[in-house]
């Protein structure tokens, strides 16, 4: 795939970038490894305020940010600039918030014969990102600002269709103050991922994308005696029971398909429905979608957007025509825009069985599927019926019914009567094959701290 923007409003390409040279990848490899060496011994406090002025920087300059975003994926403007205030909210809240998550950690000192005894947290040295397309900011920031915060220094190789946002993000981070060598991106293919992560200078990686990726670097890895963290796909689901407010599950359910376009990991893409709500929520969610507006990203009055690839629209009419032709009903929708550009109606799908690929198979867009269950156990099987464990959403007011859910629903994370979402403040990451480790939080920032022991006699 070349690296290029290619604006998928209406097929042209904007911009291309000529790939870095091996001798260009080798001098950053080595600025990182240098920098690294001195950039672990600066102190929370100034790793927090380099953190603080990149969050005002983003702040500033969001609007310019999300028309970039924009041109080189699809997504509204108005969800381009959310992103970038959310990413500057990260930055705030890992500067605020780090140096007490990578506090040593103590121990009972006199339970294994010391006089002190803790963990301590020390960073692991240059972390490879390999980040995807759809939040070309907030998938990367997840990983840069715990990264820096804990003394790693960081090298990405983003998407090769949102160069300029890679390229941005380099950028900010050095306006920011963070010294040269600390962030770097690599505009390369994504064949030259495996020598970069073979190289000894490099002590770990993280991948958000999709699963086959995720198995290369993972494979890689393994061979190389390299931490990974892993967010890979998921089909989510999105279970209403007759308790709910099924007014406001119906409205959520329609943002919670579509947002970013309907190309979002954590995006709800199987609704289960009790039979006895199953006709109401069906006849709102359908209404929901046909009220949505179509067309250029840029006009504030647009609610979807354009598919960020043309072999993404692709892949997700296969998906559909293989339903309908197995005998799902369209109940709105299923067919690409006529139009410039890579549009697809917003469409939900019924009466799926598992012989059509859409039952196992994750819908990049504005594609959705029911599901009408008897009961609760009907619900959590039909849940559980996946390869992916990423998010899982249910509505009901019955607290035992609440408890089961977050019991029994296998994923990373389960959100009851809202909708699923990433938040700073919680932890993110999949089972299953979504991947493995979590992001964000304290669970995230120590992904890639050696958790080393302490014992002092």
């Amino acid at each position: 795939m070349a690296i290029a923007t290619i604006n998928p409003t209406t097929g042209e390409t904007v911009r291309e970038f000529e790939s870095l040279t091996p001798t260009e990848v080798e001098a950053a490899l080595d600025r990182a490894a240098r920098r690294f060496a001195d950039y672990r011994t600066t102190s929370f406090d100034q790793r927090a305020t380099w953190l603080r002025a990149t969050a005002d920087l983003l702040e500033s300059e969001a609007d310019d940010v999300a028309t970039m975003m924009t041109t080189e994926m699809g997504k509204t403007l108005a969800a381009a600039k959310a992103e970038t205030l959310k990413c500057a909210k990260a930055f705030r809240y890992v500067a605020d918030h780090g140096a007490a998550m990578l506090a040593d950690e103590v121990a009972d000192a006199g339970a294994v014969g010391a006089s002190r005894a803790f963990m301590r947290y020390q960073p692991l040295g240059v972390i490879l990102a390999v980040m995807p397309w759809n939040f070309p900011l907030w998938q990367a920031v997840r990983f840069i600002a715990p990264a820096l915060m804990a003394g790693n220094v960081g090298i990405l190789k983003h998407a090769s269709n949102v160069p300029q946002s890679a390229l941005y993000l380099d950028d900010v981070l050095r306006r920011a103050g963070f010294p040269d060598g600390c962030f770097q991106t690599l505009l390369v293919g994504s064949d030259m991922v495996e020598s970069i992560l073979r190289d000894p200078r490099v002590a770990a990686a993280t991948l958000t994308g999709s699963e086959p990726a995720g198995r290369a670097v993972a494979a890689i890895a393994g061979d190389e005696v390299k931490h990974t963290v892993l967010e890979l796909g998921g089909s989510d689901p999105f279970i209403v029971m007759p308790s709910a407010d099924i007014a406001a599950a119906a409205r959520t359910a329609v943002t919670a398909r579509v947002q970013n376009n309907g190309q979002s990991c954590i995006a709800a893409k199987r609704f289960i429905v009790h039979t006895e709500v199953y006709d109401e929520f069906v006849e709102r969610f359908v209404d929901g979608f046909g009220a949505l507006v179509v067309g250029d990203p840029t006009d504030p009055a647009t609610d979807v957007g354009p598919l960020a690839t043309e072999q993404g629209r692709t892949d997700l009419e296969a998906l559909v025509d293989d339903a309908v032709t197995r005998g799902a009903s369209v109940l709105i929708g299923g067919r690409r825009v006529e139009r410039a550009g890579w549009f697809y109606q917003p469409t939900i799908l019924a009466e799926i069985t598992a012989e059509m690929d859409i039952y196992s198979a994750e819908a990049f867009g504005p594609v959705a599927v029911v599901y009408r269950v008897d009961d609760i156990d009907a619900a959590i099987t039909i849940a559980n019926d996946t390869a992916f464990g990423l998010g899982g959403n249910a509505w009901t007011t019955d607290t035992a019914e609440q408890d089961r859910f977050i019991d029994d629903i296998v994923s990373g994370q389960v959100f009851i009567n809202g909708m699923t979402t990433s938040y700073p403040e919680l932890g993110f990451g999949g089972v299953k094959r979504s991947g493995y480790g979590r992001e964000l939080t304290a669970h995230g920032i120590r992904e890639f701290c050696n958790i080393k022991t302490v014992w002092i006699g």
